[in-house]
């Protein structure tokens, strides 16, 4: 909880604090159990986090934030699942974010320094936007301190550091500036930050991956960027509610076509859904009520690395995406498929074919002189005979198989 100087007030437990805001016990219950659900844990699970939520004293985290839009901050606070500005907040310390402490000037700074010094090793740090280096990093200054010199000091001794959005987790769209803006992870030596990718991040991963730590004592399962398998591990493609369309071969080909207004796949206008890996359409937006594709968007794949230049043109199509449906009409895979069990038709008759004819020399007959003759045909009364024969026929034989 924050007081009004700023620090960090004495409210003992997490379920304690929320009582004296008013949060019932119901309430903390289903924050438990969307979080379990956010870090795709089984529902097992949901009482073990209600048990280490309950009894863990509330943790203190700062917020640093440089070259940036403040989107994440404006992530962090309007996301209302779980609700952000109800919940995560007030279960936590927060002594220094600009956007929302009361402190400013020297007081701000100074809670800053407090926290430093004081709980070494036992607070959390999230980083928004990227750190200039070039010249010595004189691009972004707060109280007198480069962003260099201020992350350097505040990361170093966080008991866990997290980078939200694409500036703070790479440099993003400042990297491609005069300033050289870098992720915090290139800019402090040694440090390896659990990067929340996005333009902005999801605040329901954020809220997950705190509860996790304070849940487990330790950040998530990470990918080879650093970011959560529970919201990273999965191709937006393999979680669209599109996807039946791309499958189909059901395009959009131009913005408010017959295919835009029935909700058609957006791959040919850009979406970069193919090569993300993000929860989007799961954690969604706005209440959980919406998502970019599913508003009509496609995907920029603003959760991948470096993506404002691996992504763009954002409206042009990717190349080389070797999946069911790119650039295939329904029709196509209709002629495919006629096609194909056509073939299987040929074959299925060329091997009935020669059976026949195998059947044929089996039942052939050699005269004294040493040529080969056609069996002749039964009689009629033989017309039963037995399993092998013609009459009657096996599953293999020409009786049976010509009327396939």
């Amino acid at each position: 909880m924050v007081d009004g100087s700023g620090l960090p007030g004495d409210a003992g437990t997490l379920v304690e604090a929320l009582a004296q805001r008013g949060v019932s016990r119901r309430r903390f219950l289903q924050f438990c159990t969307s979080m379990t659900a956010a870090l795709a844990l089984p529902r097992s699970y949901t009482p073990r986090i209600v048990a280490a939520l309950s009894a863990q004293v509330k943790p203190t985290l700062v917020w640093l934030e440089f070259q940036d839009c403040a989107g994440n901050t404006e992530s962090f606070l309007r996301s209302p699942n779980p609700d952000v500005a109800e919940l995560v907040i007030e279960i936590l310390s927060v002594p220094y974010q600009e956007t929302i402490m009361a402190a400013a000037g020297k007081q701000a700074e100074a809670n800053l320094d407090d926290v430093v010094t004081r709980l070494k090793g036992q607070y959390v740090c999230v980083v928004e936007g990227s750190i200039p280096m070039a010249e010595g990093g004189i691009f972004c200054t707060i109280g007198g301190r480069t962003a260099l010199d201020i992350a350097t000091r505040v990361t170093r001794d966080a008991a866990l550091v997290v980078a939200v959005g694409d500036c703070a987790w790479d440099g993003g769209f400042v990297s491609l500036g005069p300033t050289n803006g870098v992720g915090i992870g290139q800019a402090v030596s040694g440090l390896s930050p659990i990067n929340l990718g996005g333009c902005p991040h999801n605040s329901v991963n954020l809220a997950a991956t705190l509860v996790h730590y304070l849940t487990f004592g330790t950040a998530p399962a990470l990918d080879q960027f650093g970011r959560p398998l529970f919201a990273y591990g999965h191709l937006i493609h393999d979680q669209c509610e599109r996807r039946a369309h791309f499958d189909a071969g059901r395009f959009v080909e131009q913005w408010n076509d017959q295919g835009a207004q029935s909700g058609w796949c957006l791959y040919k206008m850009g979406c970069k859904g193919p090569q993300t890996n993000y929860n989007c359409s799961i954690a969604r937006w706005n209440d959980a009520t919406n998502w970019p594709i599913g508003a009509g968007h496609g995907c920029i794949g603003c959760a991948g690395p470096s993506f404002w230049s691996r992504m763009s043109p954002f409206y042009s199509r990717l190349p080389d995406v070797q999946m069911i449906g790119v650039d295939t009409t329904a029709q196509t895979i209709g002629l495919v498929a006629i096609g194909g069990v056509a073939a299987l038709t040929a074959v299925h008759g060329a091997g009935v074919i020669a059976r026949m004819q195998r059947n044929k020399r089996k039942r052939a007959a050699v005269t004294p002189d040493g040529h080969v003759v056609p069996e002749v045909a039964a009689a009629p009364d033989a017309g039963a005979g037995t399993a092998g024969d013609a009459g009657a026929g096996t599953a293999g034989d020409a009786g049976v198989g010509g009327t396939n």
